[in-house]
């Protein structure tokens, strides 16, 4: 189980309906998108042809950071305001749709690339399921 999961757990109030697996498998869907955007940015940067990268580079430090904050927001309970969430959820669904067409541009020639847009399509997907599931 993970961290998330257990933090779920010993969360000692109701969630308010929201969906425990949706929720548990975004938050991670967050934060291993917001780790492979800063890697493949890093990498890009690495990359012989770096000023052909500059796009993607900032579509990627952009949407780790998106991810990470919306991991972050997800995370915490008390307090809820379900039209934050959806408004947050949407915002890293758009980043991770936008890094995800980036870095599909240059998955053929550069394998990190690759690796990051199926992080960003798995987070997307995470961010829509968990959308569809607040009604």
């Amino acid at each position: 189980m993970s961290a998330a999961a257990q933090m779920l757990e010993t969360y000692p109030q109701d969630l308010g309906g929201i969906d425990r697996e949706k929720l548990v498998a975004c938050i991670e869907a967050c934060l291993e998108c917001a780790q492979a955007c800063t890697a493949c940015a890093d990498a890009c940067l690495a990359e012989d042809m770096v000023a052909d990268l500059r796009t993607c580079i900032r579509t990627n430090l952009d949407c780790a950071d998106v991810c990470e904050a919306t991991g972050r927001v997800l995370s915490r309970h008390t307090g809820y305001d379900a039209n934050l969430t959806r408004a947050v959820l949407e915002a890293c669904a758009a980043a991770c749709k936008a890094c995800g067409d980036e870095c599909s541009g240059h998955a053929e020639m550069h394998e990190h690339c690759r690796v990051c847009a199926e992080s960003c399509r798995r987070c997307e997907q995470a961010c829509r399921e968990l959308i569809s599931s607040l009604g």
